[in-house]
C-alpha cells in the first residue's frame, strides 16, 4: 500500500516544525515547499537526516516546484506574514489573503482531491479564502486554531491544578482571537467538570490567558508561536489520514449550527477520513450564545473585507 503524502506550504518556523512532527509521526511522505530557493530543501534534508537517529519511514523532500506536491492527501498552509509585537492577527489580513489565494490556486491544480488545513492568521478569514478559491467541498477545508487554543487552555489548567495535561479535555468556540469562547463547564479533568475543581475567578484568569496566549509568546520571542501550532495541524492531519474519528475543536464551515449562518468558525467536530465528518452541537447558555454571536460577527466582518480583496 502506498504511503500517504503531506505537503507543507511554507518552510518557516511553523512549516518546518510541522514537517518534522509529521515525519516523526510516520504519517507518510512529506513535501516542504517555499518560494525561497534552498530554504525548504535545506530544512527537509536536515529533517530527513534525523531518521538516522530517530527512524521514520517516510521521505522528506524540499522544493520550490509545485509539481512535486502532485496528488497530496493533505496540504497544510503555513505561508504568510507572522505577527510581530504590537500587531493584531487582523493586521495581517490583506497580505496573507493574497498569499493564501495564490497557494490555494496551486493546490487546486496539483492536488484537487486533497484536504486543506490552514494555520496562518487571521485564521478564520484565511480558511474562508481557502474555501472560496478552491471551491472544495466544505468538509475538506478547515483551520487549525481550535486545537491550538484548546491545547493552551488545557496546559494552563494542568499547571494550575498540578495534574497531567493528558487528563484535561477542553472545548472552545468562535473565532481565533481575543473574543474566542472557552467553555469551562464543558471542560473536564479526567471526566470531572472544571468548575468542580477551580473557582470562577481562577477559571476566568486562565480563560483570559488562553485568549492572549498568542500575543504572550509574540511579546517574548518577537514573533509568532510555532511548535504548538504545528503540532495542532499535524494532529488534525493524522486524524484524517488514519480515519481516527477524533473529537476536537477546529475552524469548520457552519451554517445552521450554532446559529452561525454561513462562516468558518471554531466548533467541536469529528475529524476522520472525510475531513470534518460532523459538527457537534452543544447546548449553550444565553450568555455563551451571546459571546459566540459576537465572535462570529467579528469573523464575518473580516470576511467582508477579504471578499473585496480577492
Amino acid at each position: 500500500m502506498s504511503r500517504k503524502k503531506i505537503t507543507v506550504v511554507g518552510a518557516g518556523n511553523v512549516g518546518s516544525a510541522a514537517a518534522q512532527i509529521a515525519a516523526q509521526q510516520n504519517l507518510g511522505d512529506i513535501v516542504l515547499i517555499d518560494i525561497v530557493k534552498g530554504l525548504a530543501e535545506g530544512k527537509a534534508l536536515d529533517i530527513a537526516q534525523m531518521s538516522g537517529v530517530y527512524p521514520f519511514s517516510g521521505q522528506v523532500v524540499g522544493t520550490t516546484n509545485w509539481s512535486q506536491t502532485t496528488d497530496s492527501d493533505i496540504v497544510i498552509i503555513t505561508s504568510g506574514v507572522p505577527r510581530k509585537p504590537g500587531m493584531s492577527r487582523d493586521d495581517l489580513l490583506a497580505t496573507n489573503a493574497k498569499i493564501v489565494k495564490s497557494v490555494v490556486e496551486q493546490i487546486v491544480r496539483y492536488s484537487p482531491q486533497s484536504h486543506i488545513i490552514v494555520i496562518c492568521n487571521p485564521l478564520d478569514a484565511m480558511v474562508y479564502v481557502a474555501g472560496k478559491v478552491s471551491s472544495f467541498p466544505k468538509n475538506r477545508v478547515m483551520g487549525m486554531a481550535g486545537v491550538l487554543d484548546s491545547a493552551r487552555f488545557a496546559y494552563f489548567i494542568s499547571q494550575e491544578l498540578k495534574v497531567n495535561v493528558s487528563d484535561v479535555a477542553g472545548i472552545l468556540l468562535g473565532g481565533h482571537g481575543d473574543d474566542m469562547v472557552p467553555l469551562p463547564r464543558y471542560t473536564s479533568v479526567a471526566g470531572i467538570p472544571l468548575p468542580e475543581l477551580m473557582d470562577s475567578a481562577a477559571i476566568q484568569r486562565l480563560v483570559d490567558r488562553t485568549r492572549n496566549g498568542g500575543i504572550e509568546i509574540v511579546n517574548l520571542l518577537g514573533y509568532s508561536a510555532y511548535y504548538a501550532p504545528a503540532a495542532g495541524a499535524v494532529w488534525m492531519a493524522e486524524a484524517i489520514l488514519r480515519d481516527k474519528k477524533t473529537v476536537l475543536s477546529c475552524c469548520a464551515w457552519c451554517d445552521k449550527q450554532y446559529r452561525v449562518g454561513g462562516a468558518y468558525v471554531g466548533v467541536p467536530v469529528i475529524l476522520g477520513a472525510d475531513g470534518v465528518e460532523k459538527i457537534i452541537e452543544l447546548k449553550l447558555t444565553a450568555e455563551e450564545q451571546q459571546m459566540l454571536d459576537a465572535s462570529v460577527g467579528r469573523v464575518k466582518t473580516l470576511v467582508k473585507k477579504v471578499d473585496e480583496m480577492i
